[in-house]
């Protein structure tokens, strides 16, 4: 039997309530194959822990997750805690501490789901949006000085390397290289940003002869969220910096219908760590408790984590029973206009496991 160790940390908000929902159907899963078992290590990290300890995790909190195989992650952020301490104290922490600089995040519409797009139909809106996940304006470097001073200064340097640019770009382009259409998007603002930008439109240039068979364009950033409304059908894989992906993909998935159901996975490619998987939605404390939230954003972070562990079979299966749950308007959360209760889309997917 095949025993994969997962790291189960909820972090804030309702991040405590998807996650222990995703280990259920992870159980499922595994009742379904008796081959596999899942062997989850609980981390209780978070607001809560710093309120306690003063950190959001320990220091040498990285050292027992390095034996385990994949990570699965809820939510960080605490309304009583400033957004950069939650924030740079965990899910920062383990993301630049393993290397984890691929940031994928897929978008479509999923069955039963109204896109807010008018005459936008499913095959139009399907894209994987490859966010650089360890540098570029997220780099941390910088500071502030005469602080509640007029001359008070406070500074962000974005950072790019040409090793972090390449692999990212190459990550991207062999993503795009694997889906049908073979089309990349690279988002850059170079008018503006006159040296890293730059750069990094040179690095796409070199990286593209590599994979002759991509077909691929290049987007300014502001340019690129009016593509995502007016023409969805025009983008399939793309690729960008830090903070320009981490705002592309939120309009991504709102377009797709709701931040509820998008997933992420932050990758070490060479798997020389684990790999971290989660929804997008954030601790969202106004329905924390209420039973509201929705974890399909978790259940999709699943299949990216079980397609991370070379389980396709699994991840395939997974895929199908979170699209047929979706496809029933009575399963819909309060997100997605509907009524139905977290627990009980817990229980459809557990029960479309048991019965495929």
């Amino acid at each position: 039997m095949k025993t994969y160790r997962i790291a189960s940390i909820p972090g804030d908000g309702i991040g405590k309530e998807v996650v222990p929902e995703g280990e259920k159907v992870l159980q499922a899963l595994a009742a379904k194959n008796q081959d596999i078992q899942f062997e989850f290590q609980h981390f209780d990290w978070g607001g809560d822990y710093y309120r306690a300890h003063g950190v959001m995790m320990p220091a040498d909190g990285l050292d027992p997750l390095r034996k385990v195989d994949a990570i699965l992650f809820g939510s960080a952020g605490d309304p009583n805690i400033p957004d950069h301490i939650t924030l740079w104290g965990l899910r920062l922490k383990i993301c630049q501490g393993f290397d984890q600089y691929a940031n994928v995040r897929p978008t479509r519409i999923l069955p039963g789901i109204q896109t807010p797009l008018k005459n936008c139909t499913r095959d139009q809106l399907d894209w994987v949006i490859v966010r650089e996940n360890s540098e570029g304006e997220y780099a941390g470097l910088g500071g502030r000085a005469h602080q509640g001073h007029p001359i008070e200064v406070a500074s962000d340097m974005s950072i790019l390397t040409r090793v972090g640019v390449e692999r990212i770009q190459r990550y991207a382009f062999r993503l795009a290289q694997s889906r049908p259409r073979k089309h990349l998007t690279v988002i850059t603002k170079s008018n503006a940003q006159r040296h890293g930008m730059v750069m990094w439109d040179e690095i796409a240039v070199q990286i593209a002869k590599e994979f002759p068979d991509v077909t691929w364009d290049k987007e300014l950033v502001d340019a690129a969220t009016a593509r995502m409304v007016n023409r969805p059908e025009s983008l399939d894989t793309v690729v960008a910096t830090n903070l320009h992906a981490d705002v592309l993909s939120d309009l991504a998935a709102a377009l797709a219908g709701s931040l509820g159901i998008a997933p992420t996975g932050n990758i070490d490619p060479e798997r020389r760590y684990p790999s971290m998987f989660e929804p997008i939605h954030g601790s969202a404390f106004d329905i924390m408790g209420k039973g509201l939230a929705n974890p399909i954003g978790t259940f999709w972070s699943i299949v990216m984590m079980l397609e991370h562990l070379q389980e396709p079979t699994l991840a395939k299966l997974l895929m199908q029973v979170i699209e047929q749950v979706t496809a029933n308007p009575s399963l819909h959360t309060r997100d997605l206009g509907g009524k139905a209760m977290m627990t009980e889309v817990t229980q459809a997917v557990c029960a479309g496991i048991e019965r495929s």
